[in-house]
């Protein structure tokens, strides 16, 4: 098999493409959620925190020269990654949990019990007509 013929039938199967779909759904959330963090929380704490902007909070290192920039550690920026990441954290915990959910009450919902095989039935007429004798 060639090799393109064995890339397709690998890109083509349901996991990758499921995969792939994915990715590009939660790449999207992850920049709302980033937007939701940096545009709407963030500011309203900063604000309660006495006018600060948690993209300036940074501990220097090194200030900067007319050669060299400053060398910062940007713990702001570190927090706000923080809250993105307890934010997507709970959202997939809370959709993880309403699918457990809907599978268990799936498998809670008794199933017809599958029809007797030919065997079974003539074992049963069988039986039935020795009960007569």
């Amino acid at each position: 098999m060639s090799l393109v013929k064995e890339f397709k039938a690998f890109a083509m199967r349901g996991n990758v493409v499921d995969l792939a779909v994915a990715v590009i759904i939660g790449g999207a959330f992850g920049r709302i959620v980033s937007s939701l963090v940096n545009d709407i929380i963030m500011p309203p704490i900063g604000v309660m925190l006495g006018g600060v902007d948690f993209k300036d909070l940074v501990l220097v290192l090194k200030r900067a020269t007319d050669e060299i920039e400053a060398v910062t550690i940007n713990y702001g920026m570190f927090i706000q990654n923080v809250i993105d990441f307890l934010i997507i954290a709970f959202v997939i915990f809370m959709m993880i949990k309403g699918i457990n959910s809907f599978r268990k009450k799936e498998a809670e919902t008794p199933a017809d019990p599958p029809a007797p095989t030919t065997q079974e039935q003539l074992l049963t007429e069988i039986r039935d007509l020795l009960k007569k004798e």
